[in-house]
């Protein structure tokens, strides 16, 4: 099932959709999936972000090549870092790059989204915790990333977390095929099954630091081949059961 947030005549609304038809909904789609009997046509310039978080988690170095093409050891246990939500934007969205970076590079992720509050949740219960998945580029001045070595400044300017197109509520997250093109170069193109830490152990693992709140959501790792974007360049992030983001860069 496919869920997006749609900019329409009437406001901004969360719907179901069904092929060409979307069906809205009365209220946040983890706080209760109820249809409000409205139907109506939509279009693709309608999408919005799919998610207003509390808080967007996301985890560095979650697979090993893309850890060693930057140099880096493999770590023993989840990375953690923070982006604002301040920093997201929605399909069709540009990213902006900042003039306080000479390199902005592209991070192709699959996104967990949460559907009910997770506290200290064991592995075995965590996907119970999951409302969907989608897709989000972690954009990232490398260069920033580099100079203060952790990670705040680097990937938290604003325009830096693009998430859609919508939600999926039905995958197999282990089993995703993870891809990024630029102006139609396939740049990443990498699978969820070589994550150092699945979605379960991450939901587990995060819950532990933080309360995780329905609508919050982790962006799970990037694969290898990650690199620069300029002004005019076209991204598209794909992940295979979920869709595609499209993005685009200005300066």
């Amino acid at each position: 099932m496919q869920i997006a947030r749609l900019a329409t005549g009437s406001g901004e609304k969360f719907a179901r959709l069904d092929g060409p038809l979307a069906h809205g909904l009365d209220a946040d789609p983890w706080s209760e999936l109820r249809e409000t009997g409205e139907s109506w046509m939509w279009g693709e310039g309608e999408l919005l972000c799919p998610v207003r978080p509390s808080k967007i988690v996301c985890i560095g170095r979650n697979y090993a090549a893309h850890a060693r093409e930057l140099g880096h050891e493999i770590p023993a246990e989840p990375l953690i870092f923070l982006k604002p939500p301040s920093a997201l934007i929605g399909p069709g969205g540009s990213v902006v790059l900042p003039p306080e970076s000479a390199r902005v590079e592209h991070e192709a992720e699959l996104v967990v989204v949460i559907g009910r509050r997770a506290s200290r949740v064991a592995r075995d219960h965590a996907l119970g915790h999951v409302f969907g998945y989608t897709c989000a580029c972690d954009v990232t001045a490398r260069d920033l990333q580099k100079k203060d070595v952790q990670f705040t400044r680097a990937k938290g300017f604003d325009t830096f977390c693009p998430i859609g197109p919508w939600i999926e509520t039905e995958l197999d997250p282990g089993a995703q095929r993870v891809t990024c093109r630029v102006r139609g170069a396939t740049r990443q193109d990498g699978s969820t099954a070589h994550m150092m830490f699945d979605v379960p152990e991450l939901v587990s693992y995060v819950s532990r630091m933080m309360t995780l709140l329905p609508g919050d959501v982790i962006l799970t790792g990037t694969p290898e081949g990650v690199g620069p974007l300029v002004a005019e360049d076209q991204v598209e992030v794909e992940v295979s059961s979920v869709g595609v983001l499209k993005i685009l860069v200005r300066a």
